[in-house]
């Protein structure tokens, strides 16, 4: 398939855990991982702080803190180091 039918049939087999070509299978902590979570998982990425996280985001930076700390459990990781190559070298987080 080609153009918007072959994306879409890619999302799809990406979304049900299903391998797609060229890209790496789901992490297995992926299911686990809130919608939140995946959105402050980018921000850690991106190098942003808390703080920053919190302003792009419009909460806390308490709850920015309380998800961090979620993420770190879920991701079996012990500091937003791990987290970040965590992210990395599972496909999480394009490179």
């Amino acid at each position: 398939m080609t153009g918007a039918a072959g994306c879409r049939a890619r999302e799809l087999r990406a979304a049900r855990g299903h391998a797609v070509p060229g890209r790496r299978p789901r992490p297995a902590w992926a299911s686990a991982v809130t919608d939140r979570e995946r959105e402050v998982l980018r921000a850690v990425a991106r190098g942003l702080s808390n703080g920053e996280i919190a302003a792009e985001l419009c909460i806390s930076p308490a709850t920015v803190k309380s998800h961090v700390a979620s993420l770190l459990t879920k991701l079996g990781v012990r500091d937003r180091v791990q987290l970040v190559v965590a992210a990395y070298t599972s496909g999480f987080v394009a490179g």
